[in-house]
């Protein structure tokens, strides 16, 4: 691989097949990711999410767009996202820009969620305090009630975001620690890919 050079290997097809993996050999979760996103005074902020798609236009997770990442994403639409599959001794890092999914998307994964999901997505007020157990229970209850024939309509505050990566880092245990660190990085989302290699 060139060391900081354009380069014709895609780095979404390269992650993908790293996903591939982790999904054969990672007990739970391997889409699981840590997401990092910074406070309106700029201090990090960080948390485990799912990631629902990749493809050529970036990274995509779901969330209450009244969460504290919801909000934090609002003020500043830049994040990062680190998948770590201990089974494979390996690790990616991305950044980039954030930009919301369309409403079309949206709707398309909202519907292809376990019915149960739907109504935790209306029922729970993510990251807000929360006064019991019960009270969440009884929010269920009550929207588990009013949807309990028919669809059940994406809410208004649901929605996903799409991480457009700018930099995508593959990193792979090797021994004596010794790591082998590949760095994808480019100027725009239309841009070529470039690579540089990092010591470890």
């Amino acid at each position: 691989m060139p060391d900081t050079a354009a380069t014709t290997e895609d780095p979404i097809a390269r992650f993908e097949a790293w996903m591939a993996d982790a999904a054969e050999k990672e007990p739970n979760d391997p889409n699981a990711v840590c997401l990092a996103t910074a406070t309106p005074d700029g201090r990090p902020s960080a948390r485990m999410v799912l990631l629902k798609g990749v493809d050529a236009r970036g990274f995509v997770f779901y969330t209450n767009l009244e969460s504290r990442k919801g909000g934090e994403l609002a003020t500043n639409p830049h994040a990062a996202l680190c998948f770590h599959w201990k089974s494979l001794t390996r690790s990616v890092r991305v950044e980039g820009q954030v930009e919301n999914v369309s409403a079309e998307e949206a709707d398309a994964y909202y519907a292809s969620r376990a019915r149960g999901s739907r109504i935790g997505a209306w029922a729970s007020k993510q990251s807000r305090p929360l006064e019991s157990r019960y009270a969440l229970e009884k929010r269920v209850a009550e929207f588990g009630l009013k949807y309990a024939v028919g669809d059940i309509p994406r809410p208004p505050f649901w929605s996903g975001f799409r991480l457009v990566p700018a930099r995508i880092e593959f990193w792979r245990d090797m021994p004596f620690r010794l790591h082998e660190r590949l760095v994808f990085l480019r100027e725009g989302p239309d841009a070529p890919w470039r690579t540089e290699l990092l010591y470890p």
